[in-house]
């Protein structure tokens, strides 16, 4: 297909306006898909949901798989889109039928009556735009994790989710499982007492982080739509390595190690404590040297590793103090473990596969309490207490667990907005925990805000080098007003401005 122009459809339209004159054309009706009206024996469109699937390989492919697998058969892959042909070439053979484009825009503009739902997969630097021009045309929404790029979007397609009226699920399929449920059971139980830190880790970032962006300028890949591709992201040299998988250590692009897996493992205290918005922020990063006191300065990429602490007001008034690390930064290791035994693998592993990505440890006063990524697996510490646990199941579990994540929403969407839960919506949960999972970010990006100094080293006399006035300090937030309130240059990063050509958010 040939690849479109970035502001102009093909009946000369402005790219900018397509999402108004469609979302006017479809206002005040419900849209029924065309290819099940009429004719004898055609499906009623209320028993199937009918998906455009913006983004075809990585963890696209297994939203794709598990929508096309839900166990009542009442989800339809209707259109794909991918800006790579490598990445949608699966998917294309495995689903003939379904449209194929390589440009979102033009797929909605053209085929918005024919779709009722959308999911979106694809980099981090372009889901804001696409989930609320979906949501302008009134389709529900699966949006992979995080979110956004930025805070201001994540506010932004969580006020959408409500002035449009859509079922809105964030992917983060570690809020559906078992665990979750078991672990408020425990805790509403008395297990652990007061909850009063939480610690949240992983081994991201498994892609390159904290190097510079590479001056080498290799040929386009023939089969990738590279502006497409950057979207909203500022015009820039394609470089190798970056599609598909490691643009998620470059600020332009991705959300680093917590942005990530920061939805996943900090997702169980967000929902189980009932946390808002962080009221500090404060940490520290990994800084590497290209020569002797000579710090290499990266700030296009995530940090090599990071610890963060996000302190929270509790609904029962008490402060909470909730510690994330990444890059081989664990917690101080646990007295209730046995020396022989990997922290990780006791506290966060899937039993059995062998797979340690996250973990989150709940300090209480009575006890402690760690689970896998995502809630899964919840075990009480010291780990010989589980063999005796006796609290009754309390909450309802999802059909499927975590693949039930997938399946909730089509059910969601079908039955309409108000009607059925889902466990990851924008409102009330996924919107405000990808907030503050970002609120980590903006930290980590001040540690690269500097100047240039002069100062007398006593060893190596006159020497030139940087004062960092965003390391080392804390960050007073003000949530509800997305704002830094005590270091005004960290407040750059809470929204970016839009490649010219692509518009700018707004509802």
């Amino acid at each position: 297909m040939e690849q479109l122009d970035d502001t102009k459809s093909n009946n000369g339209i402005s790219r900018a306006d397509f999402i108004k004159k469609a979302a006017i054309a479809t206002a005040g009706f419900y849209i029924v898909p065309r290819f099940v009206l009429g004719g004898k024996g055609y499906t009623a469109p209320s028993d199937k949901l009918y998906i455009a699937a913006i983004g075809c390989g990585g963890e696209a492919e297994n939203d794709i798989k598990h929508f096309a697998t839900a166990p009542k058969k009442n989800a339809v892959i209707a259109f794909l889109c991918d800006v790579d042909d490598r990445q949608a070439a699966p998917r294309r053979k495995e689903f003939p039928k379904a449209p194929y484009y390589h440009d979102w825009r033009e797929l909605f503009d053209k085929q918005h009556k024919n779709f009722d739902a959308v999911t979106v997969a694809i980099p981090d630097h372009n889901h804001a735009l696409v989930g609320l021009s979906a949501m302008q045309l009134k389709k529900h929404l699966y949006l992979q994790k995080p979110l956004t790029h930025d805070i201001y979007e994540a506010r932004i397609l969580t006020q959408a989710s409500e002035k449009y009226q859509v079922v809105t699920q964030m992917g983060d399929q570690g809020a559906s499982c078992d665990g979750m449920r078991t672990m408020r059971e425990w805790f509403e139980a008395g297990l652990i007492g007061d909850i009063e830190k939480v610690y949240c880790w992983t081994d991201r970032p498994v892609w390159p982080q904290g190097i510079s962006w590479p001056k080498t300028s290799p040929p386009i890949p023939k089969e990738l739509k590279w502006d497409l591709w950057l979207g909203t992201a500022k015009q820039t040299n394609y470089i190798d390595n970056l599609v598909p998988f490691n643009w998620r250590g470059w600020w332009e692009f991705g959300t680093a190690a917590l942005g990530d897996m920061g939805c996943h493992i900090m997702g169980p205290p967000f929902k189980l404590l009932g946390l808002g918005y962080p009221t500090e922020v404060s940490g520290s990063a990994s800084t590497v040297y290209s020569g002797i006191f000579k710090e290499g300065i990266y700030p296009e990429s995530g940090p090599v590793s990071s610890s963060i602490k996000f302190k929270f007001k509790q609904q029962n008034g008490k402060n909470l103090d909730l510690h994330w690390m990444d890059g081989g930064i664990t917690p101080e290791r646990l007295n209730e473990l046995d020396p022989a035994l990997n922290m990780n693998e006791a506290l966060g592993d899937f039993p059995g596969e062998n797979d340690f990505e996250g973990c989150t440890l709940f300090i209480g006063t009575k006890g402690k309490v760690s689970c896998g990524w995502g809630g899964s697996h919840p075990r009480l510490l010291p780990l010989t207490l589980n063999k005796d646990i006796n609290v009754p199941e309390k909450y309802p579990r999802v059909a499927g667990g975590m693949d039930g994540h997938w399946w909730q929403w089509v059910d969601a969407s079908i039955a309409g907005y108000g009607k059925m839960e889902v466990d990851s919506p924008f409102v009330g949960y996924a919107g405000p925990l990808t907030e503050t999972v970002l609120m980590g970010n903006l930290l980590l990006r001040t540690f690269n805000l500097r100047e240039k100094i002069k100062r007398n080293d006593p060893v190596y006399g006159n020497m030139e080098g940087y004062k960092f006035s965003g390391r080392y300090t804390g960050l007073n937030w003000d949530g509800e007003n997305m704002r830094v309130t005590n270091f005004e240059p960290a407040n750059q990063y809470i929204r970016r401005t839009y490649r010219q050509g692509w518009g700018e958010l707004k509802l």
